[in-house]
């Protein structure tokens, strides 16, 4: 089945719909389920407001001195009122968590304690408990009086009702998707048909035409994109007898061109090779005997030294001959927000094996006319010199904005505390192979990718500076904005 067009439209549009159908009735459940949310939060809010009203006016009718022993004393009153008032049930406890009175022990003693935990800790809290289409609230808050915290209240609250009618409206949507789901595919289906069946007929020609039958035409009579193609295959049938002598000739070239392409990584593999597999056998030679020959350990170790710079040499040959390609492509409108989001998620890993941490803010449609994999090499390279040389347990914060002022401009800020850069480090630190000092040097380190990223920014029309004191460094990189409308 999935050798046919016919079968890879139908696997594809049952894909396409399922995923469409699943995330969209997520999409809607966690809407309803963020909204029933407000709905409980916006009544608990009203439910607190109301009942502080009625305690305040207690206290200040009775005029008690002795706030936590007018709680006490008044606790059953105060519980009996609330319950009646709120349609809800009510305990209050003292400052201390002990229970006064309640309209339903049973109910209360049966259910988590969290939000009164923290309740006595100062803090207004709640929790949700479902029980099938039902869900009930426990709320509880500190009753303060004259800032002082004279108490405990807490309330019971059935939201059954809500959760049941989200549970009805869901599924009348589910089902209603569903439909709407299954007629699309039903008729995606035979839309495929319409399209594979020509398909069919010019796949069994363009076969007789492989098996060296040029007389071969199609009778397809169609307006649309299949009947022109059907046009044209009878057109190119017509042709191919002339074109067979250029056919010949673009296959030879394009052989030469694939034998060449062999030979050359061929070669870089072979070059690459040599000299790892020499660093590796002395490295290995020399772990096992130590400085217990130390004409071979002297003599290994220039060797390391020397097929080292040989095989950096190499690799910057390669990089530089990477550049130069990646600089015939044409720009193209790159949104660098989430660009800059997924290097920052890919680079969280390394910054937690350093125990640091990324703080990303970013604004969505931040576009600029470029190309994407060079921009994405420029943030790597910077949140990477950032992890790097950042003071341990640090936090690296990165954002990125959009300066609509004439002319537009993105800007981006990669911040990380460290030691101070001095001035004439700052004035050379984006300089080839420069390193700024052994304290600032990582091990295997060759001071190319700050230059690579003054490279990158060049070359999109944009600026970069750093700026280093009181053991912050920042570097900051505006960029021409492109499309800026696109983000009204």
């Amino acid at each position: 089945m999935f050798r046919t067009i016919r079968g890879k439209f139908v696997v594809g549009f049952f894909l396409i719909f399922s995923l469409s159908f699943l995330a969209m009735y997520g999409t809607l459940k966690e809407v309803i389920r963020t909204s029933n949310q407000k709905i409980i939060t916006s009544d608990l809010i009203e439910l607190k407001n109301n009942s502080n009203v009625y305690v305040r006016q207690a206290f200040l009718i009775n005029h008690f001195t002795n706030n936590d022993l007018y709680f006490g004393q008044m606790a059953e009153e105060m519980v009996d009122d609330l319950h009646h008032a709120t349609s809800s049930d009510v305990s209050a406890y003292t400052v201390d968590g002990i229970l006064l009175y309640s309209s339903d022990r049973q109910l209360f003693a049966g259910r988590g304690s969290d939000d009164l935990r923290q309740a006595l800790n100062g803090k207004t809290a709640y929790t949700v408990t479902y029980e099938g289409s039902a869900g009930s609230v426990l709320y509880s808050y500190p009753v303060v009086i004259d800032g002082v915290k004279v108490g405990i209240l807490r309330f019971a609250k059935d939201f059954s009702p809500l959760y049941e009618q989200s549970g009805r409206i869901l599924n009348i949507i589910f089902y209603i998707a569903l439909a709407i789901f299954a007629a699309a595919f039903v008729f995606s289906y035979m839309l495929s048909r319409h399209i594979t069946i020509p398909l069919v007929k010019l796949t069994r020609a363009s076969t007789e035409v492989i098996g060296g039958n040029l007389d071969v035409r199609i009778g397809i009579r169609r307006k649309d994109e299949i009947g022109r193609l059907a046009a044209n295959f009878n057109d190119m049938i017509g042709r191919i007898s002339s074109q067979i002598a250029t056919i010949g000739r673009d296959r030879d070239r394009l052989k030469e061109l694939n034998a060449q392409e062999k030979r050359f990584f061929d070669n870089v593999t072979h070059e690459l090779k040599t000299p790892l597999t020499s660093i590796l056998g002395y490295a290995e030679i020399i772990r096992e005997n130590g400085e217990s020959d130390r004409a071979f350990f002297d003599k290994g170790m220039t060797h390391i030294v020397e097929e080292s710079r040989r095989l950096h040499g190499m690799v910057l040959n390669l990089l530089e001959v990477t550049r130069r390609s990646a600089g015939q492509e044409e720009a193209e409108l790159v949104e660098t927000g989430g660009i800059l989001r997924d290097v920052c998620d890919a680079m969280a890993i390394r910054a937690k094996r350093y125990r640091k941490r990324i703080v990303l803010e970013t604004e969505g449609g931040l576009y600029v006319l470029g190309q994407a994999d060079r921009l994405r090499q420029l943030f790597i390279n910077l949140l990477d010199n950032a992890i790097k040389y950042s003071s341990p347990q640090s936090e690296i914060s990165v954002r990125s904005e959009a300066e609509a002022e004439a002319p537009a401009r993105i800007r981006f800020l990669f911040a990380n505390r460290g030691d101070t850069l001095s001035p004439e480090q700052l004035a050379n630190v984006f300089e080839p192979f420069y390193s700024a000092g052994r304290a600032f040097q990582e091990e295997g380190s060759v001071g190319l990718g700050l230059s690579i990223v003054k490279t990158i920014v060049d070359d999109h029309g944009g600026t970069i500076r750093m700026a280093s004191e009181d053991r912050q460094t920042r570097v900051y990189v505006e960029l021409p904005a492109a499309g800026m409308e696109r983000k009204q």
